[in-house]
């Protein structure tokens, strides 16, 4: 085993204990209407469109980024991860007729299309 192999395997350790035992952190977000969609802004820093997951159910839109990296450092002050994102926001009736979204300079810009809430579904944004 390389050394690059072990320091990769100690930043993978250090990172599923992190996810396992962290708060994920609340996003915030901006939201409007536009003609054919909701819109929801949010900022999801220093992940990649593969890390995040949009949950579409009727009345309801849920979103989380998993950890991208938390290698062993000793940080002076820490206040924030690379991921555990997550938030959930209601979806006003008259939404739901499908999703999209794209995630580009760490901002996930989500649409949730006009029309009657289809079955539940996921989807991973597109990068921009």
């Amino acid at each position: 085993m390389t050394v690059d192999q072990s320091n990769q395997q100690v930043v993978a350790a250090a990172t599923a204990e992190t996810e396992r035992t962290m708060r994920c952190q609340t996003v915030p977000v901006n939201v409007y209407e536009t003609t054919g969609a909701l819109v929801v802004i949010a900022p999801l820093p220093a992940v990649q469109p593969d890390d995040v997951t949009i949950d579409l159910q009727p009345g309801t839109l849920r979103f989380w980024a998993h950890l991208r990296s938390s290698g062993p450092r000793d940080y002076l002050v820490h206040e924030w991860e690379y991921g555990g994102y997550e938030r959930e926001i209601d979806v006003p009736t008259g939404y739901g007729g499908g999703v999209e979204a794209t995630l580009a300079n760490g901002q996930l810009a989500i649409r949730v299309l006009r029309g009657e809430a289809a079955s539940p579904f996921s989807i991973k944004p597109n990068g921009g």
